[in-house]
């Protein structure tokens, strides 16, 4: 083997092992769950108490608007009441609140981080394979990187980081879901006006949140496929036992609701037995028919099923907002980044700092320059004065800056680093950053003459 090819070996050597140390500084293999999602590398979050009242409260809040009423993103829509010749938007702008705690247990177990964290800590958060985040698993929205230079916009921050904006933004949905009735959804309630406040006129929207397909597909959520089984079926019991591929989403949702969950002797909520569909009532049976399934499903419009329930309107305190949003202020501890590839590996990465100078949670995010800086993670937190942070979670979040160097545009290479927080102020951070990159490589193909 001649010198220069000697050389131009350890060169491509010395390029895999880089490439090779830069993987390994990501989070692993659940990182390959994101990779079609808003972020590559799975963003950071706080997993609030193992009691589930944090999350709890929120979701109280969340129901009757008292999170972010006024709000395109976040606050609850009109909400629409009525048959579909006498339709309106004169209902209250209220959801169940039992519903929407059921609906958070089946999507995640009303957690907002991945099972390595431990609670209240900080750490990756609860990404599903299909890009569901968070406590609501929102998925809408949250399927590609939709801001400026492919970079997750301040919504799909807010929502991946935040499990205010996540319960919020998955009310939301339910209730846009609700009033997708009667131009794409049937109707529940042809004899009570489709009155909301009953849960049981809830139950398509309750199955469109998971997705309202029928018969045969992929996953089903028509309680007459016959991949569930006959009818009557026994009732979902919420206690981790039963399969929950032999039953419809809105059946999940309904054994939630009249069997909560039981955390250390307590059930999270008060039992509510929500009246599903008879399927051996004809008047269920048409409706529920695999025939009725058809756009725009006027077929399957039905009256509530009975006996009706009601739930309990949550009576939010008139500071619960302030004190659960807190007043955040980013603060971040870095000046210029210098960057060595060819140094040892301390100098081939760099740690940011993200303080939060307020209360409450802070929201970060941090935009590379192009594709050759890597910053993990990609989004968090920090956690102002006062939260409960247990070891080994730390109020102070830390971003690792490494370089990819596939990418790199040169051997020599500077960029600029921007850290913004949808709820920390308007203020931007930008971090000068300098790689330097002494290795030369040839290209697979390619000769040169000297």
């Amino acid at each position: 083997m001649s010198r220069h090819a000697t050389a131009l070996r350890a060169g491509a050597l010395a390029l895999i092992a880089l490439a090779a140390a830069w993987m390994a500084l990501g989070p692993g293999p659940t990182a390959r769950e994101a990779l079609g999602c808003a972020f590559l590398r799975h963003p950071h979050t706080y997993e609030a108490d193992r009691a589930r009242t944090t999350y709890l409260a929120a979701i109280e809040a969340a129901s009757v608007d008292a999170l972010f009423a006024g709000d395109t993103t976040f606050g609850l829509p009109a909400i629409e009441q009525g048959t579909r010749a006498n339709r309106t938007k004169d209902a209250e702008r209220r959801i169940p609140a039992t519903l929407l705690k059921a609906i958070a247990w089946v999507e995640s177990n009303m957690t907002m981080a991945s099972r390595s964290v431990t609670y209240h800590s900080e750490g990756d958060a609860l990404v599903s394979f299909d890009c569901g985040h968070g406590i609501m698993q929102v998925t809408t929205g949250m399927t590609v990187p939709l801001g400026a230079a492919q970079q997750a916009t301040p919504v799909q921050v807010s929502i991946a980081t935040h499990y205010a904006h996540n319960i919020a933004r998955g009310a939301f949905i339910l209730a846009d879901k609700w009033n997708g009735a009667p131009d794409e959804r049937p109707i529940v309630g042809t004899d009570t006006n489709s009155d909301p406040g009953l849960i049981e006129n809830w139950y398509y929207a309750t199955w469109s949140y998971n997705g309202f397909t029928g018969p045969g597909s992929r996953m089903s959520n028509h309680p007459n496929d016959p991949g569930f089984g006959s009818w009557p079926r026994p009732a979902y019991r919420c206690d981790g036992e039963q399969a929950r591929n032999r039953y419809p989403y809105q059946e999940l949702v309904w054994g939630c609701m009249a069997s909560p969950p039981v955390i250390s002797g307590q059930p999270l909520w008060d039992a509510v037995p929500a009246t599903l569909p008879d399927l051996n009532d004809p008047r269920y049976l048409a409706a529920l028919a695999p025939s009725a399934f058809q756009f725009p499903y006027a077929a399957m419009d039905m009256p509530t099923p009975q006996p009706a329930h009601e739930d309990a309107i949550p009576q939010i305190a008139a500071n619960y907002r302030s004190t659960v949003l807190g007043q955040p202020v980013l603060r971040v501890d870095a000046g210029k980044l210098v960057l060595r590839t060819d140094g040892s590996p301390t100098e081939a990465r760099a740690t940011i700092r993200v303080r939060n100078g307020g209360t409450g949670i802070l929201t970060w995010a941090v935009q590379p320059p192009g594709g050759w800086l890597v910053a993990d993670p990609p989004a968090g937190v920090a956690l102002g004065a006062g939260l409960p942070c247990t070891d080994p979670c730390s109020p102070v979040a830390e971003i690792t800056i490494t370089v990819n160097p596939t990418l790199l545009p040169a051997a020599s290479a500077t960029g600029t680093l921007r850290i913004t927080s949808p709820n920390g102020g308007t203020r931007v951070v930008n971090i000068s950053v300098e790689v330097q990159a002494d290795f030369e490589v040839g290209a697979p193909g390619t000769s040169r003459a000297y």
